[in-house]
């Protein structure tokens, strides 16, 4: 095993993987990570703890996910390149992993003009791509980051990444996931879908590539809680397409059902999902909604979660 982890063991046991997505609190409010991680246990094998998500301050995930552990929900623990550079990522990954931490998303991150800290200098020292392969590297043979200096211990980790299918060019997304394959990527959770053909166009290159037999993929869902919330992200946030059927529908739902409606649409979409070859689980997107999440996964027939050892 390469992590060790709960999530590991699931897909390589063939299983249909169940991810979540927690958002740290905009303070050191312990309680406020353990509320939210008593919502997603026993409804997803791991939940991704986010790092300081489009750029405003939070709790740092390796607190949050030190916080699930002792919860008993496994973290997938997220590392931005904006924020550190190669000698504090390698630092924070060896304190992961002291701590039980065995799975990582590696990702660019949300400029800081986002959030709430636009005059803050980023670092980008390295990038994603890079950062997979940092990691590969401390875990497969034990060496940092341009050195041949070995390290003490091990590191046991998981290694993911982000995937989005309807950022353009739309022909290039499948060839940078196959370098973040080449790079030493162990599974990958894409942006949330809603254009179900264009994800279907993408994942047939996916296997032509033959990457979704290198990688295990997660398909990102994210719940629609209101027409309004449909039509504005389908206006105003970027990689995402949101089918104008789709904002139809969301948007003709009875008034005070719109929540309701979100839900159904999106237990469609992962039966869907499961139907496509080389989709190994769901990557459920719920923040600030994770009191619905276990609603979600359970209409979706994806109860009980499997057990492994």
């Amino acid at each position: 095993m390469k992590g060790g982890s709960n999530l590991e063991k699931i897909l390589t046991k063939g299983e249909f993987a169940v991810t979540g997505e927690l958002g740290p609190p905009k303070g050191n409010d312990v309680e406020a990570v353990k509320k939210k991680a008593g919502m997603l246990k026993g409804y997803v094998d791991a939940v991704n703890i986010t790092d300081n998500q489009t750029a405003v301050v939070r709790m740092s995930s390796i607190s949050a996910s030190a916080i699930c552990l002792q919860e008993g929900l496994e973290p997938v623990m997220q590392m931005v390149c904006r924020d550190r550079n190669r000698i504090a990522m390698q630092s924070d990954i060896f304190g992961a992993t002291a701590l039980g931490i065995s799975n990582m998303l590696c990702l660019s991150g949300d400029h800081q003009n986002f959030g709430n800290q636009a005059n803050g200098k980023n670092v980008f020292d390295i990038d994603s791509i890079q950062l997979i392969n940092t990691v590969k590297r401390l875990r497969d043979e034990k060496k940092l980051l341009d050195s041949d200096e070995e390290i003490e211990g091990e590191v046991k980790m998981f290694i993911g990444a982000a995937a989005n299918p309807f950022a353009e060019p739309y022909e290039y997304r499948p060839y940078r996931l196959k370098k973040k394959v080449e790079a030493g990527v162990d599974f990958i959770q894409t942006q949330c879908i809603y254009d179900m053909k264009m994800f279907k166009e993408w994942m047939k290159v996916v296997r032509d590539l033959g990457l979704h037999e290198k990688c295990y993929i997660l398909a990102g869902v994210t719940p629609l809680k209101s027409g309004g919330m449909t039509k504005y992200m389908a206006n105003n946030v970027p990689g995402i397409i949101i089918p104008d059927e789709i904002i139809k529908r969301m948007t003709s739902a009875p008034k005070g059902e719109g929540a309701k409606e979100g839900i159904k649409l999106c237990c469609e979409q992962i039966q869907e999902l499961r139907e496509i070859e080389g989709v190994h689980g769901i990557h459920l997107m719920a923040i600030e909604w994770e009191h619905r999440a276990g609603e979600i996964v359970e209409q979706a027939g994806l109860l009980p979660r499997p057990k492994v050892d």
